[in-house]
């Protein structure tokens, strides 16, 4: 995987639901490890699915965000399962 910048401030839209009634939004973030921490921690995991991170032009969905969370070089502590 080339090089990721998980200083890079970041936007998370989180997957609609059926009865639209989540109160899930989209959420800015100063940097794209804490979206990434929101994405994988905090948000239902049936959400991450459909969920896209965008970081400047760039746009990831959410096996690629698993991914980045649980990548070698992500820089937060990750919490315990």
């Amino acid at each position: 995987m080339a090089a990721f910048d998980y200083n890079a401030g970041a936007g998370l839209y989180p997957c609609k639901t059926i009865n639209r009634r989540s109160r899930l939004r989209y959420k800015r973030f100063d940097s794209a490890a804490e979206a990434l921490r929101f994405a994988i921690e905090d948000m239902p995991a049936s959400l991450l699915r459909g969920s896209v991170l965008e970081i400047d032009e760039s746009r990831f969905d959410g096996m690629q965000m698993r991914k980045l969370y649980e990548a070698e070089a992500y820089p937060l502590t990750r919490r315990k399962s």
